[in-house]
């Protein structure tokens, strides 16, 4: 049995804690601005300036009912903290509320963000349920925002992108937590191929998007205009600030950013309010389900379904845990990882042989690794490949009997094949000649 490395990585197998027995845990993705979120938009142009200085609020509210009332619903208590009706709230409460957030980036308040805050708040249940993933999803963010020295507050950003569901995709191919592109999650060193998707790891998908805005800020140096770039892609900040008379500022060229960008830093900044603040709104997060997981590296081709049967956990509970393989299949050949749950990882290490070997013929080795060219065969039953005859055993035949249809000698036909008797097997091919 190959050797294999344990490592402690809970946080890497997140993406199961939320699934308790039943699916309503599990949340629609949060196609909040579909088009942005799925496009790297920096080859494309604006129809027109005035195109650009029109005001997106009715776009971008229709793409965020759309998609948020896809969302599941948990079961939620009642307000706790009754207070004003939402839409009697002054301004000057949410202006103070986002002011006293111990955020670095700033969070400033207006008519956009109010309309989106809004919608949170007036969607208990759904922001309930977002809030049950963050218990999950929040402690791997944030450790690995500050292993890049990067704000907290960032945390929010697959909150708008993904609704913090590891698996979610958009139509037009983003896929993961933080919703990465095939070409920019390769960029940053995400394998994504027909059997892996790390965009779906969401440890491996998080470091690669802590890389990203830190590329973002270095060239910006500034977070709103890194976050406006990592919805529409650096290019088209660039353009913006360019067709604004050189600002550097997200409110001064926000009329000449992509329609759907101009939604995206209001939307960031109510999703931030929204998740600490839904207690004064009356939300109720539901209670995380979360289960105890390890992850295994490993280097052995194997399928989920060998692991499922000799380890007598439901496929469907591995997928969970492991999305990034899509094809249930670890290609192997170099270090995966497999998450497991904890109880389980030393009965993987100890039935490994069995494991691997369960349908191994059918599910691993159903892919034929070495193949000869068809060719006409002789009339004495022989074949030829790339220069050298061949011929495949059939029922009754003696070694002595070969070697007479090919006028050679049982000593020759012993000597190219390496045999050291004369038995021989249906169905087995000899080499004729050196």
């Amino acid at each position: 049995m190959k050797r294999l490395l344990l490592i402690s990585a809970a946080l890497l197998c997140a993406s199961h804690a939320l699934r308790a027995a039943s699916d309503t845990a599990y949340i629609a993705p949060l196609d909040t601005l579909d088009a942005a979120l799925a496009l790297e938009l920096d080859s494309l142009e604006a129809d027109s300036l005035d195109s650009l200085r029109n005001d997106s609020l009715t776009a971008d509210t229709l793409l965020f009912d759309m998609a948020f009332n896809q969302a599941d619903t948990l079961r939620c208590a009642e307000p706790v903290f009754p207070e004003l009706p939402i839409a009697e709230l002054p301004d000057s409460v949410y202006i103070q509320r986002l002011q006293d957030l111990p955020f670095l980036i700033e969070m400033p308040y207006n008519q956009v963000v109010r309309s989106y805050i809004l919608r949170y708040v007036r969607r208990p249940k759904q922001l309930a349920a977002l809030q049950q993933r963050s218990e999950v999803y929040f402690p791997l963010f944030t450790d690995m925002l500050g292993r890049y020295d990067l704000p907290y507050e960032l945390c929010y950003l697959p909150v708008i992108e993904s609704a913090l569901n590891p698996v979610a995709r958009s139509h037009m191919g983003a896929a993961g937590l933080w919703q990465f592109m095939p070409a920019t999650g390769r960029l940053y060193g995400l394998e994504i191929n027909s059997l892996v998707d790390e965009r779906l790891d969401p440890m491996r998908s998080t470091d690669a998007a802590c890389r990203f805005l830190r590329n973002l800020y270095d060239t910006f140096g500034d977070w709103n205009l890194a976050i406006a770039a990592y919805n529409c892609g650096p290019g088209n900040v660039n353009k913006a600030i360019h067709r604004s008379g050189g600002k550097r500022d997200f409110w001064s060229i926000y009329p000449y950013l992509p329609r759907e960008t101009r939604g995206y830093l209001p939307i960031f900044i109510a999703a931030a309010y929204a998740m600490n603040y839904a207690d004064l709104h009356g939300v109720c997060p539901g209670q995380a389900d979360s289960v105890g997981t390890d992850t295994i590296l490993t280097g052995v081709r194997q399928h989920l379904d060998q692991i499922s049967h000799v380890l007598n956990i439901p496929k469907d509970d591995l997928r969970r845990l492991n999305p990034q393989y899509g094809r249930d299949i670890l290609p192997g050949g170099k270090p995966y990882a497999l998450c497991l749950p904890s109880d389980r990882v030393t009965d993987y290490i100890d039935l490994q042989d069995s494991i691997l070997a369960y349908k191994a013929d059918s599910l691993i080795h159903n892919r034929r690794a070495e193949i000869d060219l068809a060719q006409k065969t002789g009339i004495n039953g022989g074949y030829s490949v790339n220069g050298v005859t061949y011929y495949r055993i059939k029922r009754g035949d003696t070694l002595g009997g070969i070697a007479k249809k090919f006028h050679v000698s049982v000593k020759q036909l012993k000597a190219w094949n390496g045999l050291k008797n004369d038995n021989i097997r249906e169905g087995k091919k000899l080499r004729i000649g050196k």
